[in-house]
């Protein structure tokens, strides 16, 4: 049981849990995600850190396919500039190691985007908070245990 199912179950969201097997490969994990199970690579979200110029870490979810883009970000929380957290300071900041950060049940509160695309799909998949394991949530799910922002967050389709 990881911190990100804890959350979602103290806030009575509805989910399940899907496992696969790891490949060993340590970078392309939404990629795998999406291959091993089978799923829609515009389902399945990746959580990302980022910081802004104003020095706030902010978590964002976006979609496997696309790119997070930093300047569009920015424009969303109202800051000159945004850049893309170290790995480090990402995995001591939710407690969880790269590849299996969860958007859910992290060591510190951050204020958390989400791209807009997931308020049109009825589930979405986001890490459980350990690699090879995935989290079915629906979108409501950010708004109630994160009070997340939906907004454009991506570019072009990768």
């Amino acid at each position: 049981m990881t911190p990100a199912v804890l959350a979602l179950e103290a806030a009575n969201q509805p989910h399940r849990l899907l496992h696969y097997s790891r490949s060993g490969s340590e970078s392309k994990y939404g990629e795998e995600v999406s291959a091993k199970l089978g799923i829609d690579p515009d389902r399945v979200f990746k959580t990302l850190m980022a910081e802004l110029s104003d020095g706030e870490l902010v978590v964002c979810v976006v979609p496997v396919s696309c790119l997070l883009d930093l300047k569009t970000l920015a424009k969303a929380a109202k800051v000159k500039k945004a850049s893309m957290a170290h790995q480090a300071l990402a995995e001591k900041r939710t407690g969880y190691v790269v590849g299996g950060i969860s958007p859910f049940g992290q060591t510190h509160s951050h204020r958390t985007f989400v791209d807009q695309t997931a308020l049109d799909l009825d589930e979405l998949y986001v890490s459980a908070g350990k690699r090879g394991v995935e989290i079915v949530i629906t979108p409501k799910a950010f708004t109630v245990v994160l009070d997340a922002t939906f907004t454009r967050l991506t570019g072009e389709p990768l």
